[in-house]
């Protein structure tokens, strides 16, 4: 009957949360980066529909900046909702997001192009008390799983 079908079809279907920590999953898989790190990240720099890219940099042990993740599109937006979670600081800058978007590579220093107009954008970022907290608040949460 119809009732019947309707009520298969009920039970085949996959709860939200478990489709979404799916989703999350592929993407990562897809990507071949693991985003846990986009909580420690110093600024992600955006396009801001398409790209985001996460940087860190610390003194003392990076020689510049690196990039700890990247995306485009759904990989973009996830990286962008993590990093607000983080309090991350988000920039948004067309042509630094698709330059490094396409020759920035994950686990890598950006390329030496890029040191100034970096240095720059993250010379903004540390001038702002939001990153303070920022920082001190992903100190706290590293160890916290990622939802």
């Amino acid at each position: 009957t119809k009732e019947e079908v309707k009520e298969e079809t009920k039970s085949k279907e996959v709860a939200p949360e478990v489709k979404s920590a799916q989703r999350k999953k592929a993407m990562e898989m897809l990507s071949g980066q693991n985003l846990s790190d986009v909580g420690t990240a110093d600024v992600v720099v955006t396009n801001p529909t398409h790209y985001a890219i996460a940087l860190r940099y610390e003194k003392g042990m990076d020689l510049a900046p690196v990039v700890i993740a990247k995306g485009e599109n759904l990989l973009a937006r996830r990286i962008k909702v993590i990093a607000a979670e983080y309090d991350v600081p988000t920039i948004e800058n067309k042509p630094v997001a698709r330059a490094l978007f396409a020759l920035g590579r994950i686990g890598e220093p950006i390329p030496l192009d890029f040191y100034q107009i970096v240095a720059e954008i993250l010379a903004q970022v540390y001038k702002s008390h939001a990153y303070y907290f920022h920082r001190l608040k992903a100190r706290r949460l590293l160890s916290k799983p990622i939802g």
